[in-house]
This record gives C-alpha cells, structure tokens and sequence, in this order.
C-alpha cells in the first residue's frame, strides 16, 4: 500500500492530520517527507502499526502518548501517562520569567523552583535559556519525576536541574534551604466537578492528581501560595498558572493576609502569606487571564 492509501484508510478514522503525525513517527521521517513521497510503499509490517495506532487513536488515547512525546519552548519532551501533556499556554509562563530575569540583569545566578514539575517542561526550558540558573523542580509522583529526569538527560540538562520528591514545598530540604529568587509553578487547577464534561483524552489518560484541585480547582493554591511566600527572598517573584475564570479568587488568595493556609512542614496558619505586591495578570492566546504574577516584599 501506499502512503497516500494508508493515509486515506486512516483518516476515515481519525483527523488527517493525527494520521500523517502517527505515519511519519513510525517511518522517523516528518510530514513534509510524506507530502514528498505519497507514493512511496508502506511495509506491511508499518501498516499493521499504522492500523494499530490509528484504532487507539480513534479510542481517544492522546496522540501524545502515543507518539511518546510532546513539544515545549522548542523541546522534546517525552510524556507517559504519569504526566499532564504540556499545554502551549504554559509557555507564556515560561516566558515570564525569562522577562522577570532579564528585567533583573544584576542577578547573576537566579535560584528558581519549579513546583509540580511533571515531564520537566518549565524547568528544561528555564534551564535552556538561562545558562547560569539554579533550578530545582519538585513533584509529588515518582513517576513524573522519572520522565522528568530522563528528559533532563536527553536535553543535556541532568547536571543543571536538581529533581526532589515533594508534596509542594513541604520536603524537609525544601525548609532548610529555601531562599529562592523566584517560584514557579502550573499546579492542578480543574475543579473536580468539570470531569464529566471534560474531553476523554484528557479525563480517560491524564494523572488526576496533575489535574484536579477540589469543588473550585483552588484547594493546591491555598497550600502554594503561603509556602511560596516563606520560601522566597525579598523582591522574589511568585508566577503561577490557573484556569478559566478564576482570576478573581486567586486574587483574593494573594491579597487577604493568611488567606487560611499552611506554612510548609506546620498545622498553623502562614501569618502574611497575603503579603504581596505587583499583583498583575497575563491572558493567554485567546485574551484570557491565565498567568498570575505577584513579588514577595
């Protein structure tokens, strides 16, 4: 069979599009090199794995995970089920520090953590474009951390981010070393009741845990945002992503003082935690406020 009827069959069942990406993953070629060569000769044995992607794909199974990988900032990422798929509008939180750093030239060396780190996508692509960066990226899942970790080593970036199991900042070494310049995070944010309209790609495939943040998908800000202030220096910044419609309430959270979190490794209260200012909010491609930004005293 050709390429051109392979690519026909599938798109019967999927977007043309997934089949020409599942087609050229398989040959390792791109899809400019199909366009070339529609009537090149597809094995048999290619065909099978095309029929056998292609009728996963049409299951709802992400093509991401299927292709095994993900682009970021320019990056290739590897993702499994163990890590959200990363999304193009956390670029626009990449790119906000990297404004925030150079904004600040006469830090030389800046120390930032990466909360809730899943594949590394925010951490690898700091660390590309800021050589002299010190970056620690944390999670809660072993798994993540894994994938996270291979990518590092994949991009050369091993020897430049330090990966740590944590629940947030609440790791031992986190407290006893926790002076950072600038906290960034894409923490779970879907309220938990949106499940049953959400896509099944994303539902059915995805880590909950990296998805879901209670009834109003604010539970992981409530933790953050206190433990974020008691790590950060003075002028240190604060740059989170949330969900749609929630602007409003994550203001809120950054400007009521104690705002009823925790401090990281406490039962009590963090006093100040609503102790903020230059409080500003970025949309995202489609005009919605997406990224918060907030500096510590």
């Amino acid at each position: 069979m050709t390429l051109r009827d392979a690519l026909t069959e599938a798109s019967a069942h999927i977007a043309r599009r997934d089949a020409e990406t599942l087609l050229a993953h398989l040959l390792s070629r791109d899809r400019a090199w199909l366009f070339a060569h529609p009537e090149a000769e597809l094995s048999a044995a290619h065909l099978e794995a095309l029929r056998a992607l292609t009728a996963r794909r049409a299951a709802h199974e992400p093509l991401q995970h299927l292709t095994g990988f993900q682009d970021f900032y320019g990056l290739p990422l590897r993702v499994t089920r163990d890590t959200l798929i990363p999304r193009p509008e956390t670029e626009l939180l990449v790119e906000a520090v990297l404004d925030w750093v150079a904004s600040h030239p006469r830090m030389n060396a800046p120390r930032i953590l990466d909360v809730g780190t899943g594949s590394g996508a925010i951490a690898l692509a700091l660390a590309t474009h800021l050589p002299t960066v010190d970056i620690t990226a944390c999670d809660l899942s072993p798994a993540a951390l894994d994938v996270a970790r291979d990518n590092a080593e994949r991009l050369g970036l091993s020897h430049r981010v330090h990966f740590l199991l944590s629940d947030l900042l609440t790791s031992p070494q986190l407290n006893t070393n926790a002076h950072f310049d600038a906290i960034v995070s894409n923490p779970p944010y879907v309220p938990t009741t949106d499940a049953a309209t959400m896509q099944p790609e994303v539902v059915d495939h995805e880590p909950h845990t990296a998805l879901f943040a209670g009834p109003t998908g604010l539970d992981i800000y409530r933790r953050l945002i206190p433990q974020a202030h008691a790590a950060l220096r003075p002028n240190g910044l604060l740059a989170l992503e949330f969900g749609f419609g929630q602007s409003e309430a994550l203001r809120a959270l950054l400007e009521t003082p104690g705002s009823g979190a925790e401090s990281p490794g406490s039962g009590a209260e963090s006093p100040g935690s609503g102790d903020w200012r230059d409080l500003r909010f970025l949309d995202d491609y489609a005009g919605i406020p997406r990224i918060a930004l907030a500096t510590r005293p």
